[in-house]
């Protein structure tokens, strides 16, 4: 797990100091070992190519696991963030060929792969990964990102450079990037809480897409996809008419089979691995699986003292069931409180979550753990959302809506609008039926932050070149779920959109700022794609949730655990905004109109969603989204 950074240059060179400079702001990421190199061996000139990487040592822990590495055969060279969980599988495969390897890592095996099968070793791995290859005989450079979207990869052109990077502060630190705000960019953070994919908030910077690989050759940029979520559908596992109770048995214990292969997989590790456990199913099922390989098991679970957002009990119930060396960690809410500034300082782009990621992989990291697995994406994957019930009902609704006659349903939305209560659900529904096309989908509506009626209150003008581009990722994902049964469309979307966007960023970002690493085995490619194959229908049970993912455990978990109420790990911003932080982001929120983002928000529109908040109209996400936003333009010095 590292951090890595590269400035190409074809037409000029790389400026003395930059590249260090660049790879220090990385050091966060990798405090174990750091290295550049600049490669102008056969190069035409003017040009150079720099690489930079921070080293968190977790494979290999000599120093052959040093970045950047060159292959001395193909004189190629790696700068890579991530694991490649079956790298001794592929070093095999290619010892098998007569290539030769010097050291245990799983860099050298992913660099020996590249120069063997070239962009087809993608098709190889199972990880997480962002890494960058210079290949030295063709002179261009290779950048990939993992299937799932797991680690992050930026990068953008700015005259004669081409830069890529695992932060996108890291871009801006170079100073050859203009801090300007991308309109797209702020229309999707406004509507989700989040950037989506392949926008960001800066002018100019793009992020690699999961499932994508980048070539840059002779200045031109070309953007692949090597892997999609969706499986085609020669893959699906049931084809019309043939559910039977046996076909659903074996692809079902199929199924755990590879969740379970998953899980072993990415124990892999020369340093010691815990369990973020919450007591939930997800972690939960993590630590059950595990136990079961007979491997000791330490986990983590951050306990309150307030009893209203204490779950020990839960997570305590499951540590005692499996065995495992429990660890709590005790915050108090003033804890949680105080570690809000270090957050905002490790936030790559903004987000309205991921204050609980930072709190317990600071905690964790300080305990002397360098990786920890986490049960994120469970509720994406195995259908538990309220979305998968919810979503599928307004896309019925929908269907009928559209039938009715144009005037009646402008009667019937303007009569439900002037008289259901005014709160964030029913804004949405109005929204709903009286979008007129302007709702993508009831997806992207569940998970809307501000309605459309509301960002055009927030902003000073209409933009609709910016507007339509914020949609593109919006439109893209749902053309790839469309062939998806009803449940597994919402799967689908949850992955590329709320998980991918918000969770799987947010996480990076809040474990990375303490050098820790966050591994989640429940997303595993093989596994998603296995998931989505099999019929929605089998992800829903009336009486018990996530019937896939308890199944696995043959009946091992608690009935407490699976049965509890779900409830999310949260923190009382509801209160803070009301109380503590309430002079902090009133006095933020005020700062809008003197700051970069004056041309660009409407600062009545702005008030009235703080004074919607304090009349108990809107809930905190709200305001909490636009204080978030300021004070990231702020920390960054970004310009509207």
């Amino acid at each position: 797990m590292c951090g890595i950074v590269g400035i190409l240059a074809h037409n000029g060179t790389v400026a003395p100091g930059l590249l260090e400079r660049a790879t220090q702001s990385l050091a966060h990421r990798g405090p174990d070992d750091s290295g550049t190199v600049i490669v102008r061996e056969s190069l035409p000139e003017p040009m150079e190519v720099g690489l930079g990487n921070r080293r968190l040592a977790i494979l290999d822990l000599s120093p052959l696991g040093h970045q950047p590495m060159q292959d001395p055969q193909t004189r190629n060279w790696i700068v890579y963030n991530g694991e490649i969980y079956n790298f001794r599988e592929i070093r095999g495969k290619l010892e098998e060929a007569g290539v030769g390897f010097e050291s245990n890592s799983d860099t050298e095996v992913l660099l020996k792969a590249y120069g063997h099968w070239g962009e087809g070793c993608l098709d190889q791995l199972r990880g997480m990964f962002a890494f960058a290859i210079w290949d030295a005989p063709r002179h261009r450079l290779f950048l990939a990102r993992d299937p799932m979207g797991i680690k992050p990869l930026y990068y953008c052109s700015a005259g004669q450079y081409f830069l890529f990077a695992s932060e996108l502060r890291t871009l801006l630190e170079t100073g050859l990037i203009p801090r300007r705000l991308d309109a797209a960019g702020l229309v999707n953070y406004l509507a989700f809480g989040s950037l989506y994919d392949p926008i960001t908030l800066i002018e100019g910077i793009q992020s690699l897409r999961p499932g994508h690989y980048l070539v840059w050759e002779q200045g031109i940029v070309r953007d692949v996809m090597y892997w999609d979520l969706a499986p085609g559908k020669q893959q699906l596992a049931t084809p019309a008419g043939e559910d039977t109770p046996t076909q659903r048995k074996t692809l079902e214990d199929e199924m755990h089979a590879t969740l379970d292969e998953s899980v072993r997989m990415q124990m892999v590790s020369d340093v010691p691995v815990g369990v973020f456990l919450s007591g939930g199913i997800d972690s939960s099922s993590l630590a059950g699986i595990l136990t079961r390989t007979g491997a000791a098991l330490n986990t983590f679970s951050i306990v309150f003292q307030e009893a209203d957002y204490n779950e020990a009990e839960y997570s305590r119930a499951v540590a005692q069931k499996f065995g495992t060396e429990h660890h709590e960690i005790l915050v108090s809410q003033r804890d949680a409180l105080e570690a809000v500034p270090g957050a905002f300082l490790a936030m790559d782009q903004p987000s309205i979550d991921g204050l609980n990621t930072y709190l317990i992989s600071r905690q964790t990291r300080a305990a002397g753990i360098k990786v920890a697995l986490s049960g994120l994406g469970g509720d994406e994957l195995f259908a538990g959302y309220s979305t998968f019930h919810s979503v599928p009902r307004m896309e019925s609704f929908t269907r009928v809506w559209e039938h009715l006659p144009s005037l009646a349903r402008q009667t019937l939305a303007a009569a439900f609008t002037l008289l259901a209560p005014d709160s964030d659900q029913n804004r949405k529904l109005a929204a709903l039926a009286s979008g007129n096309g302007r709702v993508l989908h009831p997806y992207f509506l569940s998970r809307t932050l501000f309605t459309q009626k509301q960002r055009d209150g927030l902003f000073s003008s209409r933009d609709v070149h910016s507007i339509e581009r914020s949609q593109r990722p919006l439109r893209e994902n749902l053309s790839r779920a469309r062939g998806l049964d009803a449940i597994n469309r919402v799967s689908y979307l949850e992955a590329r959109c709320y998980m991918l966007n918000t969770l799987l960023r947010d996480s990076d970002a809040m474990s990375m700022a303490h050098g820790l690493e966050v591994r989640v085995p429940l997303i595993d490619h093989r596994l998603a794609q296995k998931l989505l194959a099999l019929p929605g229908s089998w992800k829903l049970d009336s009486h018990t949730p996530k019937p896939l993912l308890v199944g696995a455990l043959d009946g091992a978990l608690p009935d407490q655990i699976v049965h509890r109420r779900k409830r999310g790990f949260t923190f009382p911003f509801e209160h803070w905004l009301r109380d503590e932080l309430r002079s902090e982001v009133e006095t933020a929120l005020d700062r809008i109109r003197h700051g970069p983002l004056a041309s660009i928000l409407d600062s009545q529109g702005v008030s009235q969603i703080w004074q919607d908040f304090q009349q108990g109209k809107t809930s905190w996400s709200r305001p909490w989204s636009l204080y978030v936003l300021q004070r990231w333009c702020e920390l960054h010095s970004v310009n509207g």
